[in-house]
C-alpha cells in the first residue's frame, strides 16, 4: 500500500486526472476500475473519480508497486544557466536563446530550456520532485528552436492553469522583432492569407486564395526600421499557425534574414546570422477579465533589451 499527501500545486485537481499523473505507469482502465474496488480511497473513505482534490488529502492506493517509478530527474543533467527576464513566486519569464529546443525531443538532448528551469528551481529549493505528485513547473507557451525570445514558465498549477486561460482567451499579447529582406509596400498592415502544413517535409504554405484544408492567417506588422536591403518589423500574431511569421513575409516576397527554409539562399549569401533574425521579444499581461492570483501583472509588460541580430555585430551599423 502507498500513500500519497495532496500539496498545494496538486488541490483542485479531479481526482482520475491527478492519479494520472502522481501514477503514470497506471493503466486509466485499472485506475477506474481500482477505485470502483475501494481499492484506492480518500482519507479512508470511498472515492468518485470526478471528486477534487483537497489540499491534505490523503490517499490510499492498494496497488502493486510495479505501478509506481522514481520520479524523473533528467533535468539534473542540464545547466541552470538562464536569462531571466522577469520572476516572481509564481512565474519565471526566461530569454530562450535561438537554436536552443524548448522540450527534449527524439535527439534526446537533456540541455533544453525546461530542464534548465528545473534544474534552476531545484537548484533554489523551489522545486523538487520528490515533494510533487501531479505537478511539476511546466512553460505556458513555445517557440520554435531556431527562435529567440521570452518564454513564460508557471511555477505552480493555479498560476499554470490562469496562463494557460488567458492565453487561450488571447489577453496576453506577444510581439516579435524581425529582420526581413527588402522594404514592404506599407509602412504597416494587417496580412491575411491562408495557411496549409506539409508535414511530410515539415514546411507550411501561405496562399493568397483559400484552398481545402487551410486555415486563415493573420499577421499584423509595422515598419520600424529602413535599411539598404533590409526592413526591422514589429509583429503580432493574430493567429497562432505553425511558422506563421516565417511563411507570411516570405509569401509576400520579403523573407526573413538568415531563413534558409522559406528564404532564399542567394540573398542569405555572407550574412553572420546562424538563425533567421525572428525574436519575441516583448510580453504584455493584455488581461480584460481577474486572473486569480495574477491579478498583479495585469498591464505590465516586459521586454528584452539585447535582441542579438539588432544590438550585437556590425551588421545593422
Amino acid at each position: 500500500m502507498k500513500t500519497l499527501t495532496v500539496g498545494a500545486n496538486d488541490a483542485g485537481q479531479r481526482l482520475d486526472k491527478f492519479l494520472q499523473k502522481a501514477v503514470p505507469l497506471l493503466p486509466k482502465p485499472l485506475l477506474y476500475k481500482y477505485i470502483r474496488l475501494k481499492r484506492i480511497k480518500v482519507n479512508g473513505k470511498k472515492c468518485d473519480i470526478a471528486q477534487k482534490t483537497a489540499f491534505g488529502d490523503k490517499l490510499e492506493l492498494y496497488i502493486s508497486d510495479e505501478f509506481f517509478s522514481e520520479a524523473s530527474v533528467s533535468f539534473k543533467d542540464a545547466p541552470a544557466d538562464l536569462k531571466i527576464v522577469y520572476e516572481d513566486e509564481n512565474i519565471l519569464l526566461v530569454d530562450k536563446p535561438s537554436g536552443m529546443l524548448v522540450h527534449e525531443d527524439e535527439s534526446e538532448s537533456r540541455d533544453t530550456l525546461i530542464n534548465r528551469i528545473l534544474r534552476y528551481l531545484y537548484d533554489k529549493g523551489e522545486y523538487n520532485p520528490e515533494n510533487e505528485h501531479g505537478f511539476t513547473p511546466a512553460l505556458c507557451n513555445r517557440i520554435d528552436r531556431n527562435t529567440g525570445g521570452i518564454v513564460i514558465a508557471a511555477k505552480n498549477f493555479e498560476s499554470l492553469q490562469v496562463l494557460n486561460q488567458k492565453i487561450k482567451d488571447r489577453e496576453i499579447t506577444k510581439l516579435y522583432l524581425c529582420l526581413v529582406h527588402g522594404r514592404p509596400a506599407q509602412k504597416s498592415g494587417i496580412l491575411k492569407g491562408f495557411h496549409t502544413k506539409d508535414s511530410t517535409n515539415r514546411i507550411v504554405k501561405i496562399q493568397k486564395i483559400p484552398v481545402e484544408g487551410a486555415k486563415t492567417a493573420l499577421t499584423k506588422y509595422k515598419i520600424l526600421a529602413e535599411f539598404d536591403d533590409y526592413s526591422l518589423l514589429e509583429i503580432e500574431l493574430l493567429t497562432g499557425r505553425t511558422h506563421q511569421i516565417r511563411a507570411h513575409m516570405a509569401s509576400i516576397g520579403h523573407p526573413l534574414v538568415g531563413d534558409t527554409k522559406y528564404g532564399v539562399n542567394r540573398m542569405n549569401k555572407g550574412i553572420w546570422l546562424k538563425f533567421q533574425a525572428l525574436y519575441s521579444y516583448k510580453l504584455i499581461f493584455s488581461f480584460k477579465t481577474g486572473a486569480g492570483i495574477l491579478d498583479y501583472l495585469k498591464g505590465r509588460s516586459f521586454e528584452v533589451k539585447n535582441v542579438p541580430f539588432i544590438s550585437g555585430k556590425k551588421f545593422l551599423l
